[in-house]
């Protein structure tokens, strides 16, 4: 019996013809056992003529049969209950066929060459080996399997991707796993069991792998709550368990689980609060007959932006980059997935560039604006205010007149929580972005082109919507953090954080690109969009767990090291100031910040003077200028933290107001 488990293991697929041949031999065998038992196995009772035409009949039927249901195609050890009553039926089905050349030759008066009773022995015994070697053949491998050195693993969900999981995990001999629980959160399955193998609550998921001393547990499902998600990769975590998400069954080449198809359960995953899901239908129909520009395409947010609107299905999609690489990689997975044709249009040009802007929009004169092309990196900008001013507030002033000249029907600004009480460049360069697109909102000025004079003539005024999106850091988005600490945790560390009480709040690229289309269809102007985040995540937490999800010791091997704030960086960021008025939406986690009408002349005034100086490259003015235009901007460890001091000794309106 142990010889034959060792061919069993060695020998992997039994060739079809063999398995036929093999099912053809048993019934054979099983019609010659019928005779000799209903003849008491008595040699001489038996008439051999008729013996040899039965077989010859048994043969060729039973072949047909067999050929027909394909009994021969399946896999012996990896055998299923419907591949045994496919068994089954092809065996009934030469009975019957049997059966009925009997009924007929009794019916022209001849006499049956198969006796009745031979013909019902002949089918329960065939039936009884034929299933029952596949059975033998099934445990005996599943015998061998289980001697073999394997690891115990637990699958969370009991549904039907997980029973299907246990199964392939069952048939692949060299996998290394062995299920001793499933865990699930449905209380209607806790206590029950599957294939021998029973159900636990969350709760016993600590005892479980104490007890049986647990190495990996398996998500089989992808639709799990993030909060029960977060509780059980904590467990998990805690006890050195490592957590990993099996891809579709699909992805299950040829039945067998391997390393190489499940993944980590990665930080995006866990956000600590559920994903926000958006679902409104008039966003689709609001973007389907629109020309569509997207400014920084290339960039993460912009890119998955234009996924998201190509799938959409616009008039038109003009992607827009200074990236010449980047933006030919867009269009191409653009077309790729989407077919979009002569409908997706890509422009290389600088948002600064008021030339090839305006050019761009008098080629294709865009419906809907979403301007997300901006330097977003707080210690860079730091070192480079006017380059921040140059592109954050003048590319999104050439961008947002353009809109305005053009009769663009709305304009979104994509803005930052840094912009709120800014403690750097970025931040403060956002936030007058953001002031910039409100005083077009509450300009009352004529813009004097040929399409508005169209508009006049007929005694209607069309004016462009400006619509400001503000958001917190986005995860795995480019140069964040998340790639940062995956790349450090691959080259065994050490991680860098800045400080061990730095907060922040996290939101996918998915639920950013989503809030920019919800406020792009919802807004009327002069609206501030923005997210309820839930709390914000500590730094430093995030950190231990990716390194724990990549199955180290945080501090032990992979050290973390504190390297201080950067210059311009807080503790923690906002989302709301003082001034700005919170005014619910149909969504509960959509927000609308309302900021106090402003006089725009002398803003626009003021902003125009901080781009001329700019361009100068004088960065010690155009900051004392950026501290005037925002009062609350107060520089955090940062070169320009001496002007707080003299903008407040200058400043005739701190003055007054002492």
């Amino acid at each position: 019996m142990n010889e034959f488990r060792k061919f069993l293991l060695k020998n992997r697929i039994t060739p079809k013809w063999v398995i036929f041949a093999l099912d053809l031999f048993i019934c054979i065998l099983s019609y010659i056992y019928a005779n000799y038992l209903l003849n008491d196995f008595k040699i001489v009772f038996i008439e051999y003529e008729n013996l040899w035409k039965g077989m010859a009949a048994i043969a060729l039927v039973s072949s047909v049969c067999f050929f027909i249901f394909k009994t021969y195609q399946g896999i012996i050890r990896f055998s299923e209950l419907h591949e045994a009553v496919t068994a089954i039926s092809a065996v009934f089905c030469s009975f019957a066929v049997l059966l009925l050349v009997n009924i007929f030759l009794l019916l022209v008066n001849e006499t049956p060459f198969i006796p009745y009773s031979v013909l019902f022995v002949y089918f329960l015994s065939a039936s009884f080996v034929i299933c029952g070697y596949r059975v033998l053949v099934k445990t005996l491998y599943n015998s061998g399997n289980e001697e073999t050195e394997a690891v115990n693993v637990i699958i969370f969900g009991a549904g039907n991707r997980g029973s299907m999981l246990h199964k392939v995990i069952g048939k692949t001999y060299n996998n290394g796993y062995r299920v001793i629980a499933f865990i699930d959160d449905d209380e209607m399955l806790v206590g029950k069991n599957i294939d021998g193998i029973p159900i636990h609550a969350l709760s016993q998921i600590v005892p479980l792998v104490k007890s049986f001393r647990v190495k990996f547990l398996f998500f089989s499902r992808s639709d799990v709550d993030v909060t029960v998600k977060n509780k059980i990769v904590d467990y998990c975590l805690d006890l050195h368990v490592k957590v990993l998400n099996i891809p579709a069954l699909s992805g299950l080449i040829d039945g067998h689980l391997n390393l190489n198809h499940v993944k980590e359960v990665r930080i995006e995953e866990l956000l600590g609060r559920p994903a926000i899901e958006l679902s409104n239908p008039d966003v689709i129909s609001y973007i389907t007959n629109k020309k569509v520009l997207i400014t920084g395409a290339a960039g993460s947010i912009g890119s998955e932006l234009a996924r998201q609107i190509a799938a959409m299905s616009p008039l038109m999609l003009i992607v827009c980059d200074q990236l010449e690489t980047g933006l030919y990689n867009l269009e191409y997975e653009l077309q790729k997935d989407y077919q979009l044709a002569d409908r997706l249009k890509y422009y290389i040009g600088d948002v600064k560039d008021a030339a090839a802007m305006e050019q761009m929009f008098r080629l294709y004169r865009p419906d809907v604006i979403f301007h997300a092309a901006a330097y977003k990196h707080v210690p860079v900008m730091e070192s480079h205010p006017s380059e921040a001013i140059c592109n954050n507030v003048q590319g999104t002033r050439v961008v947002a007149e353009l809109a305005e000249k053009y009769l663009a029907d709305r304009f979104l600004l994509v803005s930052t929580d840094k912009a709120i009480r800014p403690t750097n460049v970025m931040g403060a360069s956002k936030r007058i972005a953001e002031m910039y697109c409100n005083t077009l909102q509450n300009s009352k000025r004529n813009v004097d082109t040929e399409e508005q004079f169209v508009y006049r003539m007929a005694g209607t005024q069309r004016k462009t919507k400006f619509i400001t999106t503000r958001f917190g850091n986005v995860l795995a988005s480019n140069g964040s953090v998340i790639p940062r600490f995956r790349e450090q945790i691959a080259k065994g560390g050490p991680v860098t954080v800045t400080h061990p009480e730095v907060i922040r709040y996290f939101m996918t690229i998915r639920e950013a690109c989503s809030l920019f289309l919800e406020a792009v269809t919802m807004g009327k102007g002069g609206e501030i969009f923005l997210f309820d985040m839930g709390e914000p995540v500590k730094i430093l937490d995030l950190a231990k767990k990716m390194i724990l999800l990549a199955g180290y010791e945080p501090g032990k091997d992979v050290p973390i090291s504190f390297t201080g704030l950067r210059p311009g960086e807080k503790l923690y960021e906002e989302l709301l100031n003082q001034h700005e008025k919170v005014i619910p939406t149909h969504h509960k986690k959509i927000l609308i910040a309302k900021n106090p009408d402003t006089d725009s002349e002398p803003m626009q005034q003021e902003i125009q003077e901080l781009i001329a100086m700019a361009t100068t490259c004088n960065d010690e003015e155009v900051i004392r200028l950026m501290k005037r235009i925002v009062p609350d901007y107060i520089s955090n460890n940062s070169v320009y933290e001496l002007f707080d001091s003299t903008y407040e000794s200058d400043s005739p309106g701190v003055a007054a107001s002492k």
